[in-house]
């Protein structure tokens, strides 16, 4: 299974967006693919792909009742699918993750027993056989170190970086590179860097002198695309879905960029060596989700 968290620690960057367009890109190709979004905010995606309407119900099973031994059915009912891609509604409950799992902490240490916190998100997609069932599981945390960060990487092994071609992005990624090895050493596991992601990229001269320190790899920048991400959030879809059924007439840098996210799909799945049984044609729009 190709496992991977979208993460970067500066907000804007297009994280989310960057998520449901690579899961939609895997699906595309007749993969089966799980998102598990872990965001306590509201502009999360959930919110993106349309699935969040049992958000703030109480009465709503959800993740971080099964990650404190406490569902209300199996993991199985908490499935949303949104263009042929499954995921994990976020719910409010995931703002008060941290005391959940600590509590939980106590109560595992005052019987004795060992009781690792950011272990739990795993152990639930493992009793629920996550790995047999799908080819690709993708994390989406918020963009602060926190227990659903921790979670997320612990479960997934590999991150995937949206950087802002800018000084601050720069930063970020720097940050970034000692927040793994300090969660490996740790953790004792290895944490990879499958690919960084400049996104927003206007072309300017310091922008590409930036890209180019990047250390890890850039299979691809994406050029800034701001009217049609703001119109994905719009209308709830991804932007394969947005340029299919909400414009007009397609453009063609629209349908470059498009490409770009079946090319970056087809990258990660190939450093995994997971080979799509159905890859369409970068960006083509005909071929909606095979799996």
């Amino acid at each position: 299974m190709l496992s991977y968290t979208v993460y970067s620690e500066a907000g804007g960057v297009g994280k989310s967006s960057l998520t449901a367009n690579l899961a939609v890109a895997h699906a595309r190709a007749g993969l089966d693919v799980l998102v598990v979004p872990l965001d306590p905010q509201d502009g999360d995606l959930s919110r993106l792909l349309g699935v969040d309407e049992d958000r703030a119900s109480s009465d709503a099973d959800n993740l971080v009742r099964h990650m404190v031994n406490a569902p209300k059915g199996p993991f199985e009912d908490l499935i949303r699918t949104s263009e042929g891609v499954d995921i994990i509604p976020e719910h409010n409950m995931l703002s008060d993750l941290a005391d959940h799992l600590a509590r939980e902490q106590q109560k595992a240490e005052d019987f004795g027993d060992a009781y690792n916190i950011y272990a739990q998100l795993q152990r639930v997609l493992a009793d629920a056989g996550v790995g047999e069932q799908y080819d690709v599981l993708i994390c989406d945390p918020p963009a602060t170190e926190s227990d659903h960060l921790y979670n997320a990487i612990f479960a997934t092994r590999n991150l995937v970086i949206p950087v802002e071609p800018s000084a601050k992005g720069r930063a970020s990624v720097e940050g970034l590179e000692e927040l793994a090895s300090n969660f490996a050493d740790q953790l004792n596991i290895d944490v990879g860097v499958l690919a960084a992601v400049p996104n927003g990229f206007k072309r300017t001269n310091d922008q590409k002198e930036l890209i180019e320190e990047i250390e890890f790899p850039t299979p691809e920048v994406i050029n800034d695309r701001t009217s049609m991400m703001e119109g994905c959030w719009k209308q709830q879809c991804s932007a394969f879905k947005y340029v299919r059924e909400h414009r007009a007439r397609q453009r063609d840098y629209e349908l470059e960029t498009l490409a770009q996210f079946d090319q970056l799909a087809r990258y990660l799945e190939k450093e995994a060596g997971i080979e799509a049984p159905n890859p369409p044609e970068p960006g083509a729009l005909e071929q909606e989700v095979t799996a």
